[in-house]
C-alpha cells in the first residue's frame, strides 16, 4: 500500500472514500501524477519512486492556506 499527496485548488472537488483515477505525466527527470478529469495534482517523483497503480481510494482532504490536499491510498502489486 502506498499513499500520496495532491493538491486541489477549489473545495468539493473530491470527497473521502471517493475512488479515482490517475494519469501519470513525464518530465525530464521525474514523473507527476493527476486525479482525472484534472481536479488535483501530485509533486514531482523521481523515475525511481514511480507510483504503479493507476486507481486509488481518497482517505482524508486537508485544508491549508496554501490550498486543499487530498491524501489517496493505493494497492500497488
Amino acid at each position: 500500500m502506498r499513499e500520496m499527496e495532491f493538491k486541489m485548488e477549489r473545495e468539493g472537488l473530491l470527497e473521502a472514500g471517493q475512488k479515482v483515477r490517475i494519469t501519470e505525466g513525464v518530465l525530464p527527470s521525474n514523473y507527476y501524477y493527476t486525479i482525472d478529469p484534472s481536479l488535483a495534482m501530485s509533486g514531482n517523483f523521481p523515475f525511481n519512486q514511480r507510483l504503479l497503480a493507476r486507481k486509488g481510494v481518497v482517505t482524508a482532504i486537508r485544508e491549508l492556506e496554501s490550498g486543499f490536499y487530498v491524501t489517496v491510498r493505493f494497492d500497488e502489486e
